[in-house]
């Protein structure tokens, strides 16, 4: 079997745009990737087709072969672009490797652990702004039978946030936490916000609830900084979407800056990678949880991995998507007792429409954490992608 093409979709979702990547063989076996980099999605694309002359020609079973060399041969290593690139691609040979084998992703990384895994949702709160429009959004994540819910109460506030806004923040949380009771996760998104002092009175503020975890406290590129929070305060603290390789969380690691890593799928070199991550975290205690707000691939692709990694502990899922999501692709995606379901169909068990991708353009987006509509991420017609089933 040979790589004969390599092809890239941007399709506009909304809050963003999802990069998809399709490798075509002269088998009739195709395999789905996806490379999403919110906000540079144009530049992973020329990324990905600077990679096609490693691709052409060669075989796509091997995997690791095209990994290790596109990355010895990238003279400017790591970083976002080049990462999510090989992520892309790197997760359709994966998925045609399955298919060809006819199994699952996972049965090739080490075979599954789990037959169903944890969720908590991100985007439920769309476009609440007030503590009160938080708390009666909170109410359908119940309803709904989630076990964990994330959002970010603290406005456009960067590196401080002034008494007012901090007392409005806790506010939120605590009416979010008086709808939903005991039995739901609280994560408390930082979005690397913040300097050292305000996220350790943050941290603190945060310890008066039973909060899961605080994320991206400080910004990324300080992870001495995430290691002081760290210990100056009493919740768990999460890390490691903006990291891009072993190499990079090596650094994390050696720190112990984090009590869960958060590597994503579709910027962190792709399924291997994400499992060597995983392996490395086993072996300190540390809980894996995957990064995941993006598309349907890096969906598929997250769930392939929990099934496999011991210490897989939660997943992130969007409480709603577009509406034309079930039009692109031929995900079947199964909620059962607060929990996902992880499919068994071969490879990455999906597939996507070219023509009806080809419907929904590259628009540019711009980054709203900072301009005061940071909560506007679903479109007012954001429907349901999955199926809910009753279930223990």
């Amino acid at each position: 079997m040979k790589i004969t093409g390599v092809k890239t979709y941007i399709c506009n979702c909304f809050r963003t745009n999802w990069v998809f990547v399709k490798i075509e063989t002269d088998s009739g076996i195709h395999g789905w990737g996806e490379a999403t980099l919110e906000y540079r999605e144009l530049t992973v694309q020329a990324a990905i087709h600077d990679l096609e002359s490693y691709l052409i020609g060669s075989d796509p079973h091997n995997v690791e072969a095209f990994r290790h060399i596109c990355y010895r041969d990238a003279y400017w290593r790591g970083g976002p672009v080049l990462m999510s690139a090989l992520a892309g691609v790197e997760m359709a040979l994966w998925d045609i490797k399955g298919k060809a084998l006819g199994v699952p992703v996972y049965q090739l990384l080490g075979g599954r652990v789990r037959e169903s895994i944890p969720v908590y949702v991100n985007g439920w709160f769309a476009p609440a702004k007030t503590p009160e429009e938080f708390a009666a959004r909170a109410a359908a994540v119940r309803e709904n039978g989630f076990g964990g819910c994330k959002w970010d109460p603290f406005g456009k506030a960067w590196l401080q946030i002034d008494g007012r806004e901090l007392s409005r923040a806790v506010e939120c949380v605590r009416q979010v936490a008086a709808v939903l009771g005991d039995d739901v996760k609280l994560l408390i998104e930082g979005h690397g916000r913040f300097d050292i002092p305000t996220a350790t009175t943050i941290g603190r503020r945060l310890e008066e609830f039973d909060i899961y975890w605080f994320e991206e406290p400080v910004p990324p590129d300080d992870l001495y900084a995430l290691a002081e929070v760290r210990r100056a305060i009493r919740v768990p603290v999460s890390a490691g979407e903006r990291l891009y390789n072993r190499y990079e969380y090596r650094k994390l690691f050696e720190l112990n800056a984090a009590d869960y890593i958060q590597p994503e799928v579709s910027h962190a070199g792709g399924l291997l990678e994400m499992r060597l991550l995983g392996a490395e975290a086993e072996s300190r205690h540390i809980g894996f949880c995957p990064h995941n707000p993006s598309g349907p691939v890096a969906n598929a692709a997250s769930l392939q991995l929990a099934a496999c990694v011991p210490n897989f502990v939660i997943l992130e899922m969007m409480m709603t998507d577009v509406p034309f999501r079930a039009e692109i692709c031929d995900e079947k995606l199964v909620m059962r007792g607060g929990q996902m379901v992880i499919p068994d169909r071969p490879g990455l068990g999906i597939d996507l429409d070219e023509k009806e991708l080809l419907r929904h353009p590259y628009i540019r987006t711009e980054l709203r954490h900072y301009r005061g509509d940071l909560t506007n991420i679903r479109p007012p017609d954001a429907v349901k992608y999955y199926t809910i089933e009753p279930g223990a």
